[in-house]
């Protein structure tokens, strides 16, 4: 049957559609989004108006982003449902990045995408149940929609040739338009490529052109002049600084321990923060007596796992793309020298402790290539006490420290240990009774009970620490204890509150017990270990003793960014094309998990054994048992094992999705 001609209706739909609609709706979303990004609901327009009136060919360039997602809508037959579809995804991003700038101070980034599900288990952490109800249930909303609009909605009348023709036109116009609105917005400097602070690019160039750049501009450029020659050039340099260097015998026999503490400043850095007394009396007095200095941070208020991967590697996060995670992206697939591959050439053993889950920042992953032998986290710890937001309490760490120093004794010993005690959100109303530490003044009052907050989850892992020190100290083994904060807390702080002037600065501490002396100096996190190898003379490894002898020349940061292309992306000149690391053989928990007695009591089954937590289950053959954790040494089956022998069970450990964390773990078990 031939096709009806369009009518005269729907040509000039068509038209307005291409012409008026899709700009007027890419606009509306435009202004919401950076209504959101620019936390204008809960801090006003002033920011926003800067944004508007001093940055307008950025604005520009964010709405024809927009507005290009959009243009597809033409050539479609169901473009209302395609229109709306796009719209809402534009503005759960704009909300997503309003809600992640309240809670960490770093916009949302595609990155955050890689780790939703650790998000999403998070997100009890930052919103009430009500909340995540209304969420869900908005989201259920959202999806009904669009089902109905797909299914009901208007279609589009015009011929698919027709279609076709003005799609293309719309097309090769918004983009016309937007290459030079970008090239404009690049010459007045309102647009760059450079994002020396993630926060502030979202602020001046808009969410949607960072974003794009977020997914875009991912890995490290391939520098200036990188070739064989250049590479040679560095390590022959290395090479000959290093044997210049007057370095004494390497003392293996030190144990090193690293501690990673959480949003763990000294709350006298914030200027007009005054507390009724000093939060962190062992940080103050250790700083006193052992080195000491001002850490600079890849990141502000979250972003753990890049000054994890500096602190590790020696590597600069900064010379990834914006708001990306090396965990995420390259250290998944590949090894790289680290302090861990670096020791255990030396004869160590390489310990990693974390009191969260295993997965987050896909660390039972990427701990496997950057060497470590065992990884330790939440679910392979016994029961652990909790912060009021949930989080697991630091005090957990000294035992599972000194387990680690106990597995391996004839061996010294690398433990990185990463906290997580003093992670936000911080509550913006009172939820401690009897605060140890009150706050007395605030520079921002609206953030007062969060501060008061923060500073009493400092208190604990001050207390931590004074008790993981003293233990260390009782031990006859040398030990050197490198403890340092990952990044600021999200308080909503700006760099004037800061007496550093700046936001990406926290403090670390090399304390030992066998009278290294004290040197106080300020590094950045990728220098961190180096240094601490440098004082026990422990020199292997070219990156480490890159930063060890040639942080004083003048191409260090150029020449830092070519061996981390040539090792990452490059062709490897300096492992004559080879990567000479394999990735360990790591196992999930130091210590394995074993079944002594299957028994029953009361009409109730027990097993008892050794090492249970509280992501323990019970399996029976193929089948996994309801399973009760009662303590390390006893779990309670909830249904018949139907056997009466411990050698059919095994036991299994999942998290919090119950979901297998490792394939070895049932047969370790057995």
């Amino acid at each position: 049957m031939k096709q009806d001609p369009p009518t005269p209706n729907a040509r000039h739909s068509h038209k307005r559609i291409a012409l008026v609609d899709l700009p007027l709706v890419a606009l509306v979303v435009t202004l919401v989004v950076e209504l959101f990004n620019h936390k204008a609901f809960t801090d006003g327009l002033e920011s926003f108006g800067v944004f508007v009136t001093e940055h307008p060919l950025a604005l520009f360039t964010d709405f024809l982003i927009v507005l290009a997602t959009l243009t597809p809508a033409v050539f479609l037959h169901r473009r209302v449902f395609y229109t709306t579809l796009m719209a809402i995804l534009w503005l759960i991003g704009g909300a997503a990045n309003g809600f992640i700038l309240l809670n960490r101070m770093t916009p949302f980034t595609m990155a955050d995408l890689t780790v939703l599900n650790s998000g999403l288990d998070t997100l009890p952490n930052y919103l009430s149940t009500g909340y995540i109800v209304l969420l869900a249930v908005a989201v259920g909303l959202t999806v009904v929609v669009l089902a109905l609009l797909f299914w009901k909605g208007p279609r589009n009348q015009v011929p698919s040739r027709k279609r076709l023709y003005g799609g293309i036109l719309a097309m090769l116009m918004n983009l016309g338009v937007l290459c030079c609105v970008w090239a404009a917005a690049f010459q007045t400097n309102q647009l760059s490529t450079v994002f020396s602070n993630l926060a502030t690019a979202y602020e001046d160039y808009g969410f949607s052109y960072c974003f794009l750049q977020t997914w875009l501009n991912k890995g490290i450029s391939q520098p200036m002049g990188y070739g064989s020659r250049s590479v040679e050039r560095v390590e022959s340099m290395v090479e000959k600084l290093a044997a210049e260097a007057q370095t004494g015998d390497p003392q293996t026999d030190v144990n090193v321990i690293c501690v990673q503490l959480e949003s763990f400043i000294d709350p006298s850095l914030i200027q007009g923060l005054t507390l009724s007394e000093d939060p962190v009396p062992n940080w103050t007095a250790l700083s006193e007596q052992y080195s000491t200095g001002a850490l600079t941070v890849p990141v502000v208020g979250a972003g753990t796992a890049n000054t994890e991967c500096e602190v590790l590697t020696g590597m600069s996060t900064r010379f990834f793309g914006p708001g990306e995670y090396p965990y995420e992206t390259r250290l998944r697939d590949r090894t790289v020298e680290s302090v861990a591959y670096d020791l255990k050439e030396a004869g160590y053993a390489a310990h990693a402790i974390h009191n969260h889950n295993a997965t987050f920042y896909s660390r039972n992953e990427v701990y496997a290539n950057l060497g470590f032998d065992d990884f330790t986290a939440l679910e392979y710890m016994p029961q652990v006490k909790t912060t009021p937001q949930n989080w697991a309490k630091d005090e957990i760490l000294t035992g599972q420290i000194l387990k680690a120093l106990n597995t391996t004794p004839d061996q010294a010993d690398l433990v990185f240990t990463v906290s997580v005690q003093g992670h936000g959100k911080y509550p913006l109303e009172p939820v401690l009774e009897n605060p140890e530490i009150s706050v007395l003044s605030c520079p921002d009052e609206r953030f007062r009970y969060a501060a008061e907050y923060y500073v009493n989850q400092v208190h604990e892992m001050d207390a931590f620490i004074g008790a993981l020190t003293d233990a260390l100290e009782q031990r006859e083994e040398r030990s050197v204890l490198v403890l340092y904060g990952d990044h600021l807390p999200a308080l909503g702080l700006e760099a004037s509150d800061m007496k550093s002037g700046t936001l990406f600065s926290t403090e670390y501490i090399i304390w030992d017990n066998f009278g290294l002396e004290k040197q106080d100096q300020d590094l950045t996190a990728y220098q961190l270990t180096s240094e601490v190898l440098g004082r026990l003379n422990i020199t292997n490894g070219v990156i480490n003793q890159f930063h060890q002898f040639c942080r004083e020349q003048s191409t260090y940061r150029r020449d830092l960014e070519l061996l981390q292309y040539d090792v990452l992306y490059g062709k490897k000149y300096l492992y004559d094309g080879q990567m000479p690391y394999e990735p360990s053989q790591m196992q999930l928990g130091m210590s394995p998990i074993e079944i002594q007695r299957l028994f029953e009591l009361g009409g109730e089954w027990y097993v008892s054994g050794v090492n249970f937590s509280p992501y323990c289950r019970v399996m029976s053959g193929s089948r996994q048992l309801d399973t009760v954790y009662m303590s390390a040494q006893l779990l309670k089956v909830t249904e018949d094992p139907e056997t009466d022998n411990a050698e059919d069970l095994s036991i299994r450990v999942v998290d919090k999705h119950n979901e297998v964390l490792t394939d070895t773990a049932e047969q370790r078990a057995s």
